[in-house]
């Protein structure tokens, strides 16, 4: 059978019309491609974008920022940073980002005090801070900490048995200040029957837990110091005033008898104590304002706030009312006992707000210190209302913490059973159905 001419001139055009509009659309793809750029992440943790925390604080720094990346010509190392750094860049036009080779220019990088191979120098303004881990979680908290107008300085009593912020002790909360450390802020204990003095550049002052008495002058300095505008976070665990009571007087405070129990919280706990409170929704403080994730209070108390003159109030974490206080033995705890115990929804933690000339003062009164100890920081988002806790009270508002990144869709954990079906089945039956297929298309074609 042959084609006419005109029929085979007409298919040959139809063929060459088809190869011409398919390179035209391929040219106008890549030309948009040039100029709109769009990215999809499909990762289950969304570790190929920002967080919303990073996205926040590159809004709050309107200044340009310059990351210069002190790298060997190592291709990987390189592009690991360039990867990095364009996910800022895609929020914020005024990043940029330079490559020194510290073998090539050693000067350079001895004067920028760099260490590792690597390592980045963010500069903001006339802040500079360096990067040692190729991370969003290391470079945003060096944002942070460049970003931060003055120095921030948080002071912890000592000397009456409080909370150590440098002891590695269950109770201690070394664990949390080292995230404060890393985040620019300044952290130092203080034994006022040694000073006499709270410092005056105090940016928040924190009573963690005393388990001895306050002398009555330490008392009447704490209370100086918040009369004269300073910030105060006190952390009481229950029955651990220890002469404070002139200070819950002057804000305001009563702090309730007993230890809160909630049934609830402990089916959620697996049946452990009934005094682990589960905390899993929040107000419209600021604290807490936007907070979803779930706390743990071991053995609070609770407490009410009678609103000072000037002063405004406001409750940063209050229980369910499934829970109450047991002013009771807690061993025998099984119900509420009523007329004996106090009822729910309690206050554990409440905020206190006074309007200055220049600026707003902050107070913040916990009934619990365990939840920030280095033996229950790690449960839930304790760590993170912590250090949402301590940018509020330092007017730090802007600067929150940033979650490290985890990626749960880059590895599988298959039991051995798993294991065993998997590989029995691509090594064994796989094979084995494609010899037989092979075999059955071979006799068919050989009957035929």
């Amino acid at each position: 059978m042959h084609t006419p001419r005109q029929s085979r001139v007409r298919m040959r055009l139809a063929s060459s019309s088809s190869v011409v509009l398919f390179l035209i659309v391929v040219g106008l793809l890549m030309a948009l491609s040039r100029q709109y750029h769009r990215q999809f992440d499909w990762t289950e943790s969304g570790r190929n974008s920002l967080s919303q925390a990073s996205v926040t604080l590159l809004k709050r720094l309107p200044k340009p920022i310059t990351i210069t990346a002190f790298a060997t010509d190592k291709r990987n190392l390189r592009m690991r940073i360039s990867e990095l750094v364009a996910r800022y860049q895609r929020h914020d036009s005024n990043i940029a980002l330079h490559f020194v080779n510290p073998d090539k220019d050693p000067g350079r990088a001895r004067a920028a005090g760099i260490r590792f191979d690597g390592e980045l120098l963010v500069q903001y303004g006339d802040q500079t801070q360096t990067v040692d881990q190729v991370n969003e979680q290391s470079l945003t908290n060096a944002l942070a900490r460049a970003g931060r107008s003055g120095q921030r300085s948080v002071v912890f009593l000592s000397g009456q048995g409080e909370r150590s912020p440098d002891g590695n002790a269950n109770f201690d909360l070394s664990t949390w200040v080292a995230q404060m450390n890393k985040r620019g802020l300044k952290t130092r204990s203080l034994t006022l029957g040694a000073t006499g003095r709270i410092p005056k550049k105090t940016s928040v002052l924190v009573i963690a837990s005393p388990t001895a008495r306050f002398l009555p002058g330490e008392v009447k300095e704490v209370e100086r110091y918040v009369r004269h505008g300073g910030n105060l976070l006190w952390l009481s665990d229950p029955g651990s005033r220890e002469g404070l009571t002139p200070l819950a007087e002057m804000l305001g405070v009563q702090f309730q008898p007993g230890v809160i129990v909630d049934p609830v919280s402990q089916l959620l706990t697996g049946g452990q104590s009934a005094t682990d409170v589960v905390i899993t929704r929040y107000g419209e403080q600021p604290v807490v304002r936007g907070f979803n994730l779930m706390t743990l209070f071991p053995q609070a108390g609770g407490l009410t706030v009678k609103q000072p003159k000037n002063w405004q109030a406001q409750v940063i974490i209050d229980t369910s009312p499934t829970a109450w206080s047991a002013t009771g033995p807690l061993g025998k705890v099984t119900s509420f006992r009523k007329g004996k115990d106090i009822p729910g929804p309690l206050n554990i933690g409440v905020a206190l707000t006074h309007e200055r000339a220049k600026r707003q003062q902050r107070v913040a009164i916990i009934g619990n210190g365990n939840f920030l100890s280095n033996t229950f920081i790690g449960n839930g988002g304790n760590l993170d209302l912590g250090m949402n806790l301590i940018n509020w009270l330092s007017n730090d508002d802007a600067y929150i913490n940033v979650p490290a990144r985890v990626a749960p869709d880059l590895r599988l954990d298959l039991s051995r059973t798993a294991e065993a079906v998997i590989g029995i089945g691509f090594l064994v039956v796989l094979p084995l159905v494609l010899l037989a297929s092979g075999v059955g298309i071979w006799l068919r074609r050989r009957k035929r």
